[in-house]
């Protein structure tokens, strides 16, 4: 009997360890190194975030913040370890703005790259990176598809939710604002920030600036650096003042079941890195009789 409750209490106690394994990287201890990496099937999210001006009333992480939370509240359902807050992306449109942290093209590329291999080197094979800036889409896919250039032990995942119909028609019931006008510190972002932060939020100024598209700049059919600029020089899309945080829980909470849905997808992979391996055995044969 003694024997038997030993070994209960063993196992008890080895649930409750591996339950209480942090998910933030910056939260774990040396010694939670394995649990975290067995637990998390090798798996680390990146959340890409951005420095910048939201409109008079937002606070200037808020794309930190969302993903910071975003993050947080999918890994207490489906684990996975967290990377500190990354906030190293494309921001040059906005550095007109008090507050924008925005770094040379070469600088932001080299340094996400280092932070991958470094993040691989401590035994993740499987790195998600989940976004929530508008400005930095562009730039990760042509770093990922860059990533084919030499050979890495580890994958790289670009969380790109597909549009869902159903989510998307009680959107629209919600939303108070234009919608083609919604684009940067309008409502629904805004709404985020209020459900998660609304001790951030200074929604008395959200109407002391114009958020509309001003127009300045008319070249069909051109694509132009100077065209955020020209439209929304208040760096300020959309209408914040309409904004609540229960459209706010609404976004956040789909958004978190799907990403959870995908990140379980993810941690069960095994194909991606074999096509990789294979991919770069190819590379390194072309022209042999192994091709």
């Amino acid at each position: 009997m003694k024997l038997f409750l030993f070994f209960a209490s063993f196992l008890l106690c080895s649930t409750v360890y591996a339950q209480e394994v942090p998910a933030r990287w910056d939260e774990l201890t040396a010694t939670d190194w394995q649990a975290a990496l067995d637990k998390s099937s090798q798996t680390c999210i990146l959340p890409f975030g951005i420095l910048e001006k939201h409109g008079p009333h937002s606070p200037i992480g808020t794309d930190l913040i969302h993903v910071r939370e975003w993050a947080a509240r999918a890994t207490k359902q489906e684990y996975a370890v967290v990377f500190p807050d990354y906030f190293y992306g494309q921001i040059n449109e906005a550095r007109q703005q008090p507050g924008t942290f925005a770094l040379p093209a070469q600088l932001i590329y080299n340094l996400l790259e280092a932070t991958c291999d470094e993040i691989a080197r401590n035994g993740f094979k499987k790195i998600v990176i989940l976004n929530g800036h508008g400005g930095n889409p562009e730039f990760i896919r042509f770093f990922m598809q860059s990533f084919l250039n030499k050979r890495h032990n580890y994958a790289i995942y670009f969380y790109d939710p597909e549009n869902d119909p159903t989510f998307q028609a009680e959107y629209r019931k919600m939303h108070k604002s234009d919608m083609r006008g919604d684009e940067h510190a309008g409502e629904s972002e805004t709404s985020v920030l209020m459900y998660y932060r609304p001790d951030l939020m200074r929604m008395d100024r959200a109407t002391s600036q114009s958020g509309a598209d001003q127009k300045r700049l008319s070249l069909p059919g051109v694509y132009t650096p100077i065209w955020w600029y020209a439209s929304f020089p208040n760096h300020y899309a959309g209408e914040g003042a309409k904004a609540t945080a229960d459209f706010g829980k609404f976004i956040t909470d789909h958004e978190i079941a799907s990403f959870i849905k995908v990140l379980k997808e993810i941690k069960a992979d095994t194909t991606t890195i074999k096509l990789q391996d294979e991919f770069y055995d190819r590379v390194d044969n072309l022209g042999t009789s192994k091709q």
